[in-house]
């Protein structure tokens, strides 16, 4: 899909860049702030409902059992935009970026009048809305396959870059997606965890601000030529 996307190649590295940075800082707000769950790596959530059988552990099974639903669910969304506007890839990654901003920016003011929570049971709601934006933008970014920039798996990335190095005998040739998406991952959680203290709900909103740029970026940015 990557290839055939009317879009040129840097407007399209940049745009999942940025929805990396996006991962990172909400993964930040679920792993910190609402039970030590994650909202977009589901790898992670299925690890502590194993480590929850240890009694004292402080893992939060009820978290992960959400967030991996509602992220599905989320994923189930993006699937079904995909299948129905594949033949207009812009509109498509328009809508479902949209759609992904539009939960966030509630999900961000929802929780600054005190809707959603952070703490207790009924934080378990804004772990299910955040896992299911970003089980849409995932389910997107999977359709769209653009290589070595998944927004939030690292694991192959990482494995990708010293494999193919030229320390391992590889080819060793442009390593900057990989190293981009990582940098992206780690700049996002770095903010996040800085600006938690400040404001939850703050961090959210720039999570936001974000992804509606990107879905602008995927509406008006220059076409291949």
């Amino acid at each position: 899909m990557a290839a055939d996307l009317p879009l040129e190649r840097r407007w399209l590295v940049g745009a999942l860049l940025v929805l990396t940075v996006v991962t990172g800082l909400v993964d930040a707000v679920s792993y910190l702030r609402l039970g030590h769950a994650f909202v977009a790596n589901m790898t992670g959530n299925v690890v502590f409902m194993g480590f929850s059988l240890q009694q004292g552990s402080g893992v939060s099974a009820p978290a992960a059992i959400v967030a991996i639903l509602a992220f599905a669910a989320g994923a189930v969304l993006g699937g079904r935009l995909g299948a129905h506007m594949s033949d207009r890839p812009r509109l498509w990654l328009t809508a479902a970026l949209g759609m992904e901003a539009a939960i966030l920016a509630s999900t961000a003011i929802l929780s600054g009048l005190g809707i959603l929570v952070y703490s207790g049971h009924r934080a378990l709601v804004t772990v299910a809305v955040l896992a299911v934006a970003l089980g849409l933008q995932n389910s997107t970014v999977r359709r769209l396959g653009a290589p070595d920039l998944t927004t939030t798996v690292l694991t192959l990335t990482l494995t990708g870059l010293a494999a193919d190095s030229v320390l391992a005998g590889g080819p060793g040739t442009q390593p900057h997606r990989r190293l981009g998406s990582v940098a992206a991952m780690f700049i996002g959680a770095a903010i996040g965890a800085v600006l938690l203290p400040v404001t939850i709900s703050g961090v959210i909103a720039i999570t936001a601000v974000l992804v509606a740029a990107t879905a602008v970026v995927f509406m008006c940015a220059p076409r291949n030529a």
